[in-house]
């Protein structure tokens, strides 16, 4: 996946890359991607970055209103151009700009979107601000914290943070110990570390750097913590070096379980069946939280207030409808409503689906980090089944359908769109309609 799709830039946008671990690769790659689909891109730093590691149209002048002359000119023949002020002969760095100036920038009509170092990590893999930096320029849209994952398992020292007294302090650890993840999130996410000075607008997608076959479990932990910080949007994980640079990009995904029906078909409340040692739907929903999704919300109607006690001592979330005797997208709604607003796709779960397991659920969730793609299903020899995921995108859709066509419509919009994940065996998508069913199935 390109990183500027993980990133969701729009033109207008503003991105401030800060931490340690590839930020001048990262904000190059992300100018290349951006720079080949047609967008005129400006990259600069408010710090300083290596000679080396200039772009390949750079202005350096000192002026800043003839450093946007000269940045307005080269933009009518330069999709990409870098600016700096300065150079530093004994550091051998290039000077940045001010920060009023991105302002500045990103209010030309001939710039798209700007991308910022906004600190210096001295090549190391983790790092922690001083009280000078970041620089961050008050029309950041998009904050990026960045940490290379080889930091991992390494004691903590001066050869792989920058700063490690710093880091030390914020981890609440000693200089010296063995990084781990949950070390590596406490530092990202400390309003002193990675979430200094970041504009209250801005969002924050932290990137994983450096993520290899090996380094990707490590690398899912560190983004499993990080997404426990409400600002933080999404996390990437990537190899920034590469030209197909992102492995996954992470966000919150919730369940929901659809249990508000009143079984007329079967002719008795389906969600009360015996399961194995529970009920029909208690086994749905330990499938769910036993998965890899965050919230599990269970969407109830009819005979509500019997059912629901089933529920009583799991980590769920419990919602009526009250209107459920109207179809099957009052519960989507109903579901949705009850969604948390930092949550960016939602999948849906059927009561009557016992044969659906916890690993088809982490596998389609693993198939959208990778993708992102706006609608994840499964499928069976070409035929579509549930459960199916949907990302934010589409929850207005979602939101507009009435009685019993839940997803389906939104569905065919954006079947083009949608990603699929091939399941071995058929009877994962029986859902349980009448008596000769749940016989069948037991």
């Amino acid at each position: 996946m390109r990183l500027s799709k993980a990133i969701e830039i729009s033109r207008g946008d503003v991105v401030s890359i800060v931490g340690a671990g590839g930020k001048t690769t990262a904000m190059f790659r992300l100018a290349h991607e951006l720079a080949s689909d047609g967008w005129r891109v400006v990259t600069t730093t408010t710090t300083m970055i290596r000679r080396e590691e200039r772009g390949e149209h750079t202005i350096l002048e000192p002026g800043q209103g003839r450093l946007l002359r000269k940045a307005r000119a080269a933009l009518k023949t330069e999709n990409h151009i870098t600016l700096v002020s300065g150079f530093r002969e004994a550091e051998g760095k290039l000077t940045g700009v001010e920060p009023s100036l991105v302002d500045e920038l990103i209010s030309l009509p001939e710039v798209d979107a700007v991308i910022v170092e906004a600190d210096g990590a001295k090549g190391r893999s983790l790092k922690a601000p001083a009280a000078h930096e970041p620089v961050i320029s008050s029309s950041t849209t998009i904050l990026v914290p960045v940490v290379g994952v080889d930091a991992l398992r390494r004691k903590l020292d001066d050869t792989v943070a920058h700063r490690p007294e710093t880091v030390a302090r914020l981890a609440g650890i000693q200089p010296g110990q063995v990084i781990t993840p949950e070390i590596v999130s406490k530092v990202v996410v400390h309003p002193e570390g990675g979430l200094k000075d970041a504009p209250p607008h801005a969002r924050v997608i932290p990137l994983i750097n450096k993520v290899t076959v090996a380094e990707m479990q490590p690398a899912r932990d560190i983004a499993q913590l990080l997404l426990d910080e409400p600002r933080v949007q999404r996390v990437i994980l990537a190899a920034v070096a590469e030209e197909d640079p992102v492995k996954e990009a992470w966000e919150r995904v919730a369940a929901v379980v659809l249990a508000a029906g009143e079984s007329r078909r079967f002719g008795s409340p389906k969600q009360l069946l015996p399961w194995k040692p529970t009920t029909l739907l208690e086994h749905v929903v330990d499938t769910a939280l036993a998965s890899s999704l965050g919230d599990v919300i269970v969407v109830l109607g009819h005979l509500a207030e019997k059912i629901r006690d089933l529920l009583r001592d799991r980590p769920i979330r419990l919602v009526i409808n009250h209107d459920w005797d109207k179809g099957l997208s009052t519960s989507v709604s109903a579901g949705l409503g009850a969604l948390p607003a930092s949550y960016e796709a939602c999948l849906f779960l059927l009561a009557d689906q016992p044969n659906v397991t916890t690993e088809l659920i982490n596998t389609i969730l693993s198939t959208y980090r990778r993708t992102l793609a706006p609608i994840v299903a499964p499928a069976y020899q070409g035929r579509r089944g549930n459960p199916v995921l949907f990302s934010r995108s589409l929850f207005p859709e979602l939101l507009t359908m009435e009685g019993d066509q839940g997803g389906r419509e939104v569905i065919l919009r954006h079947r083009d769109e949608m990603e699929t994940v091939e399941v071995e065996e058929e009877d994962v998508f029986l859902d349980i309609d009448t008596a000769a069913d749940y016989d069948g199935a037991r």
